[in-house]
């Protein structure tokens, strides 16, 4: 019976790693058709993010019955609870990435970015796609150090996020309000992306070691 049941939080695991290669092809195809104006690209992006909720659906429903029929504890336990967290984490990813794809069909014709901030996005992107394929990767592995280098990645996200604010608000900005909103927008998605491949990760780590990163019991 309990082989049965590590071999159900096995694939469930697998689906939670699926639903993050899920979410980095929908970021990269966002980022793509954002920044060459790609309209058939957007609506892909636009269409497929039903696969992702019903990913994260089924994720959920397996992990509440294993809940309802195993009573797991310890380990077991945390791993079904980190499911559910990062199965919602996951799905705010392809959400976000939905809204870029948006953004680029709403503008288009029309390039939604001035060509000066372009660059941003487009590292900005790259970034995305890297934390979420490194998430994927430490939900096989549960690897502590691995979850935890995401922090410099999301950091570089971080950076690049404030800067367009410095870009924005510069004098020399002349490309309108509405450009400056799309801007801030948009950096606002990807850095919350960051944000929730970060939060998948240290529900991993969760896993492995029964704390949350940052979490110190003394403040209890």
């Amino acid at each position: 019976m309990r082989e049965a049941y590590h071999v159900e939080l096995e694939r469930l695991a697998d689906k939670l790693a699926e639903m993050c290669g899920m979410a980095a092809v929908a970021m990269e195809r966002a980022t793509t058709s954002l920044l060459e104006t790609n309209l058939p690209l957007a609506e892909q992006v636009i269409t497929d993010d039903q696969k992702i909720d019903d990913a994260r659906a089924r994720c959920e429903e397996q992990a509440y019955a294993l809940l309802a029929l195993q009573a797991p504890v310890a380990t077991d336990l945390r791993t079904v609870l980190a499911a559910i967290h990062a199965a919602e984490s996951l799905e705010r990813m392809g959400d976000l990435a939905l809204h870029v794809a948006r953004a680029a069909r709403r503008r288009h014709p029309e390039p939604v970015l001035p060509e000066e901030v372009a660059p941003y996005f487009s590292e900005m992107g790259k970034l995305a796609v890297r934390l979420a394929r490194q998430a994927e990767d430490v939900i096989h592995t549960r690897d502590v150090d691995a979850a935890r280098s995401l922090d410099i990645a999301d950091d570089e996200m971080d950076d690049i996020h404030r800067h367009l604010f410095t870009v924005i608000m510069d004098k020399n900005w002349q490309h309108g309000v509405a450009a400056a909103v799309d801007t801030t927008l948009l950096g606002r998605f990807y850095e919350r992306y960051g944000d929730h491949a970060v939060s998948v990760a240290n529900r991993m780590v969760f896993v492995a070691t029964g704390k949350m990163p940052g979490y110190n019991s003394d403040e209890i």
